[in-house]
């Protein structure tokens, strides 16, 4: 992976935080002035660049008006993630968030309340879209360390037919789970969420960014794994690794309420098959497609966890991701998210990595974050071992870090809060 001028640019600007978020979580690097080596970016999987086949699709596409109904590459990318995920529709929208919005805003009425995890994008990511544009409030519910939510808190969060509540509108699950280290739920809860969601009346919305990873680690069907979702919106802008974009399945019905929801909104994009056609490519079979290649990421994932299982001052992750202050364990690592702990200042640590080429990124509660990802090999794995045994080698141990004082809170405690900064999700 090495970064155009431009692109080296932005990552310098960012390492000393220009433009970034405050809080040390949100800053790669502060230390970075000189020239830009080649990098090997691991903050996410949504810094992937498109593939050569993708370019190719996107300058050769056919277009249309899309809000009219006439871009026939917008049209093929729909129908095939329909088909894909054994759903009658598809709308194509311009980012994930942009795609639990709309889903929102064609399940629910004014003042609904969707049950949600308290980690979840919904109810911390998307700058509140659901109170402000969506008009509901969220009932939510601490996640459990494999990502998902207990059911029978699941059962006791739905509201009764009762004028001083707010009327239950909607369960959403996070597949994969980030803040749990990217947890793939199963094909056994999605169907008991989704049963238990219907016996009262109420629809499950999957917002599954990550979806495809989770249907690789599990070895099922994406349709298979749709199937219990009345709702479920995928990004191709992640790990599928598109430029831009993602898609909400669901009924007929649904797609419609939800298309004129994305309007609202100002989705509506006019010749945005060039966009599209990057996603056909990332959904189609073979080896040009993005799907099936997600099992080298978790491999490439799980190696470096394997590798940094035996290196002195990294520890678990706590919260959700790894409970407690214990010794970082590989096994958590289900898909391409490794997130650890270290005994340094987490930002001379990043600091030292960085110096060596690799980008990692802060994430709440005193993490580190690497992702793996289109684009990036086992050569570049190895290298990033050497660099993380390195950045541990030039920083000096540190017990507890002040900028994080709830990095260990405990999984069971919902006192413990909503992540205060997360980058790049």
């Amino acid at each position: 992976m090495i970064p155009t001028s431009a692109g080296r640019a932005a990552i310098r600007s960012a390492a000393i935080g220009v433009g970034a978020p405050c809080g040390s979580a949100a800053i790669v690097s502060r230390a970075i002035l000189g020239p830009m080596p080649a990098l090997i970016d691991l903050r996410s999987d949504t810094v992937t660049k498109p593939s050569p086949e993708m370019r190719r699709a996107m300058a050769e596409a056919e277009v249309g008006d899309d809000v009219l109904g006439d871009d026939p590459t917008v049209t093929a990318l729909e129908e095939r993630a329909a088909e894909l995920l054994g759903k009658e529709a598809a709308l194509f929208v311009s980012s994930g968030t942009q795609g639990n919005l709309v889903s929102q805003l064609a399940h629910l009425g004014r003042n609904d309340e969707t049950i949600a995890g308290l980690n979840s994008h919904i109810n911390v990511d998307e700058a509140s879209g659901h109170a402000v544009i969506v008009r509901t409030t969220i009932n939510p519910i601490l996640e459990q360390i494999d990502g998902s939510l207990a059911l029978d808190q699941v059962r006791a969060a739905i509201r009764p037919d009762d004028v001083h509540y707010a009327r239950t509108g909607m369960l959403a699950i996070e597949n994969t789970h980030a803040l749990s280290m990217g947890q793939p739920l199963s094909l056994e809860y999605t169907r008991a969420a989704g049963d238990l969601a219907h016996a009262h009346g109420i629809p499950l919305h999957v917002d599954g960014a990550r979806f495809f990873n989770a249907a690789v680690a599990h070895g099922v069907s994406p349709s298979a794994l749709a199937a219990p979702a009345d709702s479920l919106t995928f990004c191709l802008s992640k790990s599928l690794a598109c430029p831009v974009g993602s898609v909400i399945v669901g009924t007929k019905d649904f797609i419609f309420r939800a298309r004129r929801a994305r309007k609202m909104v100002g989705g509506g994009m006019r010749q945005v098959g060039i966009l599209a056609a990057a996603g056909v490519i990332a959904l189609q079979n073979g080896p040009a497609g993005s799907i099936e290649r997600l099992a080298e990421d978790h491999a490439n994932a799980r190696h470096l966890a394997d590798a940094m299982a035996d290196m002195p001052g990294i520890y678990s992750a706590g919260y959700i991701a790894q409970p407690g202050d214990g010794p970082f364990d590989p096994g958590r690592v289900r898909t391409n998210f490794v997130l650890f702990r270290v005994h340094r200042d987490r930002g001379a640590f990043l600091d030292a990595v960085a110096a060596r080429g690799v980008i990692l990124v802060g994430y709440p509660f005193g993490m580190i974050r690497a992702v793996t990802h289109y684009g990036v090999g086992r050569d570049h794995i190895e290298t990033a071992i050497r660099a993380i045994q390195a950045g541990l080698r030039d920083t000096s141990p540190r017990s507890a870090q002040p900028d994080e004082p709830d990095a260990a809170a405990p999984a069971t405690a919902v006192t413990a809060g909503r992540p205060r900064v997360v980058t790049a999700h």
